[in-house]
């Protein structure tokens, strides 16, 4: 990937998109009132198919949507989870931020970097292989309750160590797939991107698993011994209406 007067530029592979994909296309487009707000899980199916985001994806996209490719390249750019290189089988993400930092995630990440000979954002293998890991730094992955973390195409393993990292990324690589603390059985990187684009492989295991903890229930065994508890919801909503299609 290289940059031209600060303009990002997309690897070219010359993907073309099968019927499977055009019809989940098809399928998200029409789930919106306005076609441009599927592009996010659009750049997700993208995602599914190649590992990362092309510029052959973002012109898929462009031409689903009716927007240019440069609406997509914007949007591609701004969020993280869009990937601009290809990702390995899993994409292995370690908190950095301030909490999980100072409770060992700088300590985690750097055993992981050392162990797998790339930097942040680097891939062990062949991307896409069977065993291939991509590492990265996460601002905060939303856990500070269950700090240091790290998260495998975007499902928890709390309470990391370096020990306990290094032995979960040497299990993905020798083609294990170890539970996740919370949350649904461990996939991999293109099934988690077609999940959350909207299309579960399976789902009941999509939704499968632990989802709260001790952690994550305490304030709420608090309040309940201390007889404290939030309005309850109205029994009508009024829901506005959708806005005309122009």
């Amino acid at each position: 990937m290289s940059r031209r007067l600060g303009v990002p530029e997309f690897l070219r592979t010359g993907t073309v998109f099968d019927e499977v994909t055009r019809a989940r296309a098809a399928e998200l487009v029409g789930r919106y009132p306005q076609s441009r707000s599927a592009l996010l899980p659009l750049l997700h199916l993208v995602q599914s198919v190649e590992g990362f985001v092309s510029q052959d994806g973002i012109d898929f996209c462009a031409g689903t949507l009716g927007l240019t490719a440069a609406e997509v390249s914007a949007v591609a750019t701004f969020y993280t989870m869009y990937k601009r290189q290809p990702c390995g089988e899993h994409l292995v993400s370690v908190c950095t931020n301030t909490l999980c930092a100072v409770l060992g995630g700088d300590a985690i990440h750097r055993t992981l970097s050392d162990h797998l000979g790339v930097a942040d954002n680097g891939t062990a293998g062949v991307p896409g292989a069977p065993g291939s890991v991509t590492l990265e730094s996460a601002e905060c992955l939303a856990a500070c309750d269950h700090g240091p973390v790290l998260q495998v195409d975007y499902e928890f393993y709390d309470r990391q160590s370096p020990d306990s990292a290094l032995d979960l990324v040497t299990a993905l690589q020798r083609g294990e797939r170890p539970a996740p603390t919370r949350g649904a059985p461990l996939t991999d990187f293109r099934t988690a991107e077609l999940e959350i684009a909207g299309f579960p492989v399976d789902p009941v295991t999509a939704v499968a698993g632990p989802s709260a903890s001790v952690e994550t229930l305490r304030g709420n065994e608090l309040a309940e011994r201390t007889g404290q508890s939030a309005p309850p919801m109205p029994d009508h909503h009024e829901i506005p209406p959708l806005p005309e299609k122009k």
